[in-house]
């Protein structure tokens, strides 16, 4: 997964924002353990430890939810 969608799922996560339907690919290509994994180790930081894990999680599969349904769907022809 390349930084800039790293951040985008990051941002998607741990703040506000959203995930673009590129990433969104790399995303799923990554894997949900993986991205699972990933979610749970930013969460043990110190750095994060005044997020409620509940809601991070809640995001984190709100997040993957929101990838998965924009790869089953088709595109809108540009």
């Amino acid at each position: 997964m390349g930084l800039p969608c790293v951040l985008e799922a990051f941002t998607s996560i741990f703040e506000i924002g959203s995930i673009s339907n590129k990433c969104c690919d790399e995303l799923v290509v990554l894997g949900k353990v993986c991205h699972s994994v990933l979610v749970k180790r930013t969460l043990e930081n110190p750095l994060f430890k005044d997020l409620s894990p509940a809601t991070i999680i809640a995001k984190s599969i709100q997040t993957w939810n929101n990838c998965l349904g924009s790869i089953d769907s088709p595109s809108p022809s540009t």
